[in-house]
């Protein structure tokens, strides 16, 4: 499998039953690309979850903990309209935040990033973002 806007080998993860419906397709399972943050829903029968997702490829700033890295991802996901999607962005950052990782810090390092070339503006959404949870 391989990311549709890049073609890097992304990552696939589970989605737990209280973020599914802020996956792509609501999806039990979705794929990150460490590349262009590209969140899709896997569909392949043939393609599961990996068992211990290794979110250490997306990048340093990028947490590697499921409970902190799955709500980010969906959030980074849903970014492409932060209007249609707010709500559920707020709620899942702010899921991030509980867990003790700040997530507007984790996208100003990402958009630093040399290995990073995300599909969306990571620092104009930052921005947006910030307004948006302060």
């Amino acid at each position: 499998m391989a990311c549709s806007e890049c073609g890097s080998s992304p990552i696939s993860f589970s989605v737990p039953e209280e973020y599914r419906s802020d996956a792509p397709a609501e999806a039990a399972v979705v794929s990150l690309c460490p590349h262009c943050l590209t969140v899709e829903p896997v569909t392949d029968e043939q393609h599961r979850a990996d068992t211990a997702p290794d979110f250490s490829r997306v990048g340093d700033g990028f947490p590697t903990r499921p409970e902190r890295a799955v709500p980010l991802a969906l959030a980074l996901g849903l970014c492409s309209s932060l209007a249609t999607n707010r709500t559920a962005i707020e709620l899942l950052l702010r899921e991030v935040e509980r867990t003790g990782a700040d997530p507007l810090l984790i996208l100003e390092r990402l958009g630093t990033d040399p290995s990073v070339d995300p599909v969306i503006d990571l620092e104009r959404r930052r921005h947006q973002l910030e307004q948006l949870l302060y």
